[in-house]
């Protein structure tokens, strides 16, 4: 499977330094970087956000944004960003079941604290079409999490949605993160 269009045959230096750099930490053809470097102000905004999206901080672990992150993008349904969210899931110490429960009904899975269940039902109405927030959600998310927390969950989802747009309007097939 190949993306809707080729990457350009000549990549400018200082895009190319990136794209390197970010195959290297991946050990993965980026492509959608490739791909991106047609317009290099895309790229670079791209870029940004990629590098600074959040990790881990404070509460919000590595497992929690891992979390985030695959909620998201199994409810964007995009091929490439759960291949690449999902990947390696079990270091982080998801369970194959917690992992699975996110396609569904991740409420029965006794696993999950309170806050990573709150966490993985916004990352869904943030992934959702069209986008709608029930006031009970808000307040439930609210009151479990601070506000640099509620950015953090919120900036964390939407990020994996801008990709998954993106990827999508693209056709960019799935990287192969989980061979």
């Amino acid at each position: 499977m190949h993306a809707f269009i080729e990457p350009p045959k000549r990549i400018p230096f200082f895009l190319k330094l990136g794209i390197l750099l970010s195959e290297k930490v991946t050990g993965k053809v980026m492509l959608p970087a490739r791909i991106l470097a047609w317009y290099p102000k895309a790229a670079i905004g791209s870029g940004a956000l990629e590098a600074l999206v959040a990790h881990a901080d404070g509460r919000l672990d590595r497992r929690f944004l891992k979390l985030v992150r695959m909620t998201a993008s199994v409810a964007a349904a995009c091929p490439f960003c759960i291949d690449m969210n999902s990947h390696d899931y079990r270091a982080e110490g998801i369970t194959d079941e917690e992992a699975a429960s996110l396609r569904g009904d991740f409420e029965q899975v006794s696993t999950f604290s309170e806050r990573e269940k709150l966490a993985i039902a916004y990352a869904r109405a943030i992934s959702s079409t069209p986008l709608k927030f029930h006031p009970d959600l808000v307040e439930r998310v609210k009151s479990q999490f601070t506000e640099r927390e509620f950015v953090i969950l919120a900036s964390t989802a939407a990020q994996v949605n801008y990709w998954a747009r993106l990827i999508q309007a693209l056709g960019i097939p799935p990287a192969g993160f989980g061979e």
